[in-house]
């Protein structure tokens, strides 16, 4: 990754997950990173883990190359009006927030700025992110080169256009609760008949990594992989049986479509 200032507004867990993968990788040097949070303690971290600070979004946006709003999508309009003046047509700004789009940055800052819009989720955390992201017409290779690689560093990442980043949301940003729903139940279901918790979590969390190996590398469809478990006659079918009859596939397209309609209206 070539060195350039990154600025991250907000040290929250998604923006200390990108700089660790950083720094782990030896990506950047730790004083070409800086940040700003109005959480002092978060901002202490920070200078633990060698990075440079910043008491105001208006003094970190003057000394970036490129700039991470890693806040809520309710605090985009605050930051991007405290930071338009610091800003120039070359910084690099990347969004990371659910709804808010290239546009909606670039109106904010009243600027043409390149940017990348990036929709991240949890797990990137742990080095297994799983990361969308668009890119706008005016950003030179080298710049987002360097945005990629923030997220590539820990984890998986798909290319789109941006008429699909609210979509998606719904398919890596919002989806780990899906999992954890789903987990979560089969686990109270296990502690109801008498298996102890903790087994069970590690028995329901094994069955997921490797269902997902599964799908990743077995060759075959989700729907034939079912068709592989379920049995005629069998305990399986009985079960998926349930759950057709309880509509909880349409359950889960109706959340998702849900989630894809509340990204629209964060973005308005």
């Amino acid at each position: 990754m070539n060195e350039k200032k990154i600025g991250f507004i907000g040290a929250g867990n998604m923006a200390t997950a990108i700089i660790n993968g950083i720094l782990v990788k030896k990506a950047q040097k730790p004083e070409n990173i800086v940040v700003f949070d109005l959480d002092a303690e978060k901002l202490a971290l920070m200078k633990e883990k060698g990075v440079n600070t910043e008491s105001s979004c208006e003094g970190l946006a003057k000394k970036s190359d490129i700039i991470v709003l890693a806040v809520k999508p309710q605090n985009y309009d605050e930051v991007l009006e405290s930071i338009k003046d610091s800003v120039t047509e070359k910084t690099v700004l990347v969004t990371i927030a659910a709804g808010i789009s290239i546009e909606y940055v670039r109106n904010g800052l009243g600027k043409n700025v390149p940017a990348v819009r990036v929709m991240p989720n949890t797990p990137l955390l742990l080095g297994k992110g799983a990361t969308a992201m668009c890119r706008s017409e005016n950003i030179s290779e080298e710049d987002f080169e360097i945005v990629y690689s923030m997220f590539a560093l820990s984890g998986d990442v798909a290319l789109l256009d941006e008429s699909k980043m609210n979509a998606v949301i719904a398919v890596n940003g919002s989806s780990p609760a899906y999992i954890y729903l789903f987990a979560k139940a089969m686990t109270d279901y296990a502690v109801s008949v008498g298996i102890d918790e903790k087994t069970a979590l590690t028995l329901v969390c094994k069955t997921f990594e490797g269902s997902a190996e599964m799908l990743r590398s077995s060759g075959d469809t989700p729907e034939k992989l079912i068709e592989k478990v379920c049995s005629k006659g069998g305990t399986t079918i009985e079960a998926m049986n349930v759950l057709k009859n309880n509509n909880v596939e349409q359950t889960i397209k109706d959340a998702m479509a849900a989630c894809t309609a509340r990204a629209e209206e964060l973005g308005k």
